[in-house]
């Protein structure tokens, strides 16, 4: 039962999964039309600036078996950050924070999977930014699976200049929350 329910839970994280023990897929793959990477960061210590990035792929592969040794991976085109504001996205994409000319991909990769408490679970994994790797928690929250599609809602929270974007000093806040709202279609299994 709960190596049923943590398979779920891994299929849409992200890159992290559902809950639902109904879902009886081993692989599942991310739908990035319908994931949404979002981001918030103060600006000016004022207000915050929110944002998004797109899905260029990812999946997950389960282990029913031993769900520890169950993987998530997650790519985001880093070309992708949208604000809504045409300027400040091409310098998001310049070489003071993104560098995404030499740095294109945003990934992710588990590395620890483990139920926190009811329906929630922490996935920690390496998040790797303007080239440089570092680890990372998501709290997941539980999620429904239906016909073979789930979903899943995850948060953490990155201080940008772990990865060496220290570009704005105090202009741009160093703490950035990420939201990830990710759906993944299964096979089944």
């Amino acid at each position: 039962m709960i190596a049923r329910s943590l398979r779920v839970v891994l299929a849409v994280a992200l890159v992290p999964a559902s809950l639902c023990k109904a879902a009886w897929a081993s692989e599942w793959a991310l739908d990035p039309a319908a994931t949404r990477v979002a981001f918030s960061v103060r600006n000016l210590t004022v207000a915050h600036v929110a944002g998004s990035f797109r899905l260029a792929s990812g999946h997950v592969t389960l282990d029913d078996t031993d769900p520890s040794r169950s993987t998530i991976e997650a790519v985001i085109d880093a070309a992708s950050v949208d604000t809504d504001e045409p300027q400040r996205d091409a310098h998001l994409r310049s070489p003071d924070f993104l560098d995404v000319a030499r740095y294109p991909t945003i990934t992710f990769r588990s590395t620890r999977i483990e139920r926190a408490d009811g329906g929630h679970w922490k996935v920690t994994g390496d998040l790797t930014l303007l080239g440089t790797t570092r680890p990372v928690a998501l709290d997941v929250d539980g999620s429904t699976t239906e016909r073979g599609r789930s979903s899943a809602h995850a948060t953490t929270t990155i201080d940008r200049r772990d990865f060496g974007m220290t570009y704005s000093g105090f202009a741009v806040g160093k703490e950035i929350m990420i939201t990830i709202d990710a759906v993944a279609n299964g096979s089944p299994g």
